[in-house]
């Protein structure tokens, strides 16, 4: 089994959110929109206004209240992750992963950043500190 048919199967375990029912809730504070690409393509194509930055390697790791290497921004159980890529794989493959480690209130964004930049959703350019 390759890449895309982890990424396909990992789709259909997972919630996914559409863009046109996101964006209405954009900036309510029930929604955390989290970047899971590398900071080398989010400097390069910038990401959704806002949204936290866990890369693929590191997101198990940030959201595990366990790991030495935990992030508080990622604790909130009343808040809804909303996990993006520049497509789907990426992004689907990191929410199975949180969802199999016990995480529920987590989906990916449907169509990635390309679908709501298209629906004309606020993006910013990311630079690293």
């Amino acid at each position: 089994m390759g890449i895309r048919e982890l990424a396909e199967q990992a789709q259909t375990e997972i919630r996914a959110m559409m863009v046109d029912e996101v964006l209405p809730k954009y900036g309510d504070g029930d929604l955390v929109f989290v970047d899971v690409r590398d900071i080398r393509e989010v400097e390069k194509t910038g990401t959704i206004k806002g949204a936290q930055m866990a890369p693929r390697g590191m997101i198990e790791f940030w959201f595990d209240p366990e790991s030495p290497y935990h992030r508080d921004i990622y604790g909130d159980g009343e808040k809804t992750y909303v996990l993006f890529c520049n497509a789907e794989w990426r992004s689907a493959l990191c929410a199975k992963s949180l969802q199999d480690m016990g995480i529920k209130n987590v989906a990916q964004l449907f169509g990635g950043l390309p679908a709501w930049r298209e629906a004309g959703g606020p993006t910013e350019e990311k630079k690293r500190k």
